[in-house]
């Protein structure tokens, strides 16, 4: 199991949140995970959309905040 990391993005909206995702997934090596915590629904799917397209997994956790596990 590789390093987490946790990118607090609230009151952020796009593209910020998934400008910091792609800045962290570009440090993380294959195996780390990143939560990245977000509560502006469209960066829920932005961000998820980027994770994908990089290659990573993808899961959502949904509550008063939404929180996307990404593994590389």
């Amino acid at each position: 199991m590789g390093e987490k990391y946790t990118l607090d993005v609230c009151g952020e909206v796009c593209p910020m949140p998934v400008i910091k995702t792609k800045a962290m997934l570009d440090k993380m090596k294959s195996g780390d995970i990143l939560e990245v915590i977000v509560d502006y629904p469209p960066s829920k799917e932005n961000v998820k959309r980027l994770a994908e397209h990089e290659g990573c997994k993808v899961t959502i956790e949904e509550g008063a905040k939404i929180k996307l596990i990404i593994e590389k």
